[in-house]
């Protein structure tokens, strides 16, 4: 592998950055990032970058306002040290669930994110299962959009589930469940819901079968847990057996805490490292079992095949 790329992280997941270095062979440059006490953000690049392939990893949450403002500046600061390429590594895209407009004279933040990354001298960018697809077209630079399902699908084949069934806990996911059913080759169900507030959800009804199966549940993310555990609870009321639910991003708040403690139905729930657990959230504590997936190598891969010019989507193309 041609060895002249450098590899930088911000300060919202230094963790997964250290592993993907890791899986990189080879350690996180140097930077200098402060923030003052008004809550600027400052940061030196140590390392010389000049004419250099460089990427800066950085997730949007948490704080993804921090996070991305943080990002600008660090990227900034590579363009003016003359980096010959800037490619913006968001495990976690935040902003990612405003893609449209929906209600009269709100934003479409997501293009705005978009807009931004690129006047900042962003040159391409890898991310990590969008909540819409279409965010991809917001970019007029190239977007390498991964997949945390190699990863997923590798864990739920390691279980040996008796008899599985994949469930999508609404209609939006549907075709993403079935993917993981075709992939698994166990049967497919969805859950019909209704959102009765920004975090408040009633599911109504199970289409599918899901009487005395191992239950898995695909999402690309949650925050205050109402769409699993009201999938989960109508699971259990149609005879599920087990339900275990796998999300990409797991950027949990206070009211989805308070719920996976005390309201959910889940025999387990297994998250990526693409975002930091909660400060202060002890996994012991849960009524279920909690198992985070690392999706180090999964970047780190597509770091490396990107700087030497090849194929992503072959990561994909074979089990």
């Amino acid at each position: 592998m041609n060895d002249d790329f450098m590899v930088f992280s911000g300060t919202a997941n230094p963790a997964l950055a250290e592993k993907v270095a890791a899986y990189l062979g080879k350690p996180l440059n140097k930077i200098d990032i402060k923030h003052f006490p008004d809550g600027e953000t400052f940061c030196q690049i140590i390392d010389p970058v000049r004419g250099k392939d460089v990427f800066v990893i950085q997730s949007g949450s948490p704080s993804p306002n921090e996070a991305y403002m943080e990002l600008f500046v660090i990227m900034d600061a590579l363009k003016r040290g003359s980096a010959a390429r800037i490619t913006a590594v968001l495990p976690y895209y935040g902003y990612a669930r405003q893609d449209r407009k929906d209600q009269p004279r709100v934003p479409i933040t997501a293009r705005l994110i978009a807009n931004l990354l690129q006047t900042a001298g962003a040159d391409r960018v890898i991310t990590m299962d969008l909540h819409a697809n279409q965010i991809q077209g917001f970019f007029d630079i190239p977007l390498d959009h991964l997949k945390a399902e190699p990863v997923i699908l590798k864990y739920i084949r390691d279980q040996h589930w008796a008899k599985p069934v994949v469930v999508s806990p609404d209609t939006g996911g549907a075709k993403t469940a079935y993917g993981y059913s075709r992939k698994i080759g166990c049967g497919l169900a969805i859950v019909a819901k209704q959102r009765t507030g920004d975090s408040t959800v009633d599911a109504f009804s199970v289409v599918g079968d899901v009487k005395d199966c191992d239950v898995i549940m695909v999402d690309d993310m949650t925050a205050t847990g109402g769409t699993l555990s009201a999938a989960a609870k109508m699971c259990r009321d149609y005879g599920a057996k087990s339900v275990h639910a796998f999300v990409s991003h797991f950027p949990l708040t206070a009211k989805g805490l308070e719920r996976l403690m005390h309201e959910t139905q889940l025999d387990e729930l297994v998250v990526t490292d693409s975002i930091p657990l909660r400060e202060g959230f002890d996994p012991a504590a849960l009524p279920f079992k909690l198992t985070t997936l690392s999706v180090a190598p999964l970047i780190g891969e597509a770091i490396k095949r990107t700087h030497n010019n090849e194929s992503i989507n072959d990561l994909f193309n074979h089990e």
